[in-house]
């Protein structure tokens, strides 16, 4: 199924990014002169995936989940450019928020597409594709953070800065492959968000 790899793909980006930067902030922050504010780089990117998970389920529900996870997708590779692009670790900081908003949908709506798209009886083996895909992209990430941040330039640009730049490519990829080949019947449905309880997830 086509569909599962962009799914898989979706779910790996997002798992990716948890644990990539841990063996590069280092060389990060030392590139950025940041080394006080380096926590904030993994930690803001934590918090938005975190808080917006629940949100983005609740939101599919209501408005489609393949809408939802093409504007997840289009704002994880925008923050993963935006992150590429940084000049300072404070603006690292805030455009790994911006990834992490993106992510969160990422997680939640990869696995409520596979609920919607499999027959039930078969949900629990797709369901652990997903989730194999989600643990393996963890163990990765380091090494691949590592490697990448190690390098000391890529086609001219510093190797640390490809930690973030691998996602944009990767990312259209997947947002291609779910355009084309994700059919869901259209259903929106009118009801309230707890907004007062996601903020409370802060």
């Amino acid at each position: 199924m086509r569909i599962l790899a962009g799914l898989m793909m979706g779910m790996f980006l997002g798992s990716l990014d948890q644990t990539i930067v841990s063996t590069s902030i280092r060389t990060i922050a030392d590139d950025l002169h940041g080394l006080s504010v380096q926590a904030w780089v993994t930690t803001a990117y934590l918090i938005t995936s975190t808080i917006s998970t629940p949100i983005y389920g609740k939101l599919g529900d209501m408005w489609g989940r393949k809408k939802l996870f093409m504007f997840a997708i289009t704002v994880f590779i925008i923050g993963s450019a935006l992150c590429a692009l940084a000049n300072s670790m404070h603006t690292l900081a805030a455009f790994r928020a911006v990834q992490g908003i993106g992510a969160g949908g990422l997680f939640t709506l990869s696995l409520a597409i596979i609920g919607d798209i499999v027959a039930p009886r078969e949900r629990a083996k797709y369901s652990g594709y997903m989730m194999a895909m989600f643990g393996s992209s963890s163990v990765l990430g380091p090494v691949i953070g590592g490697v990448l941040a190690g390098t000391t330039t890529i086609l001219g640009i510093a190797g640390w800065r490809w930690v973030f730049l691998v996602n944009v490519p990767l990312g259209i990829i997947a947002l291609y492959v779910v355009w084309r080949t994700l059919h869901l019947q259209s259903t929106r449905h009118h009801a309230r968000v707890d907004w007062m309880g996601a903020t409370a997830l802060i």
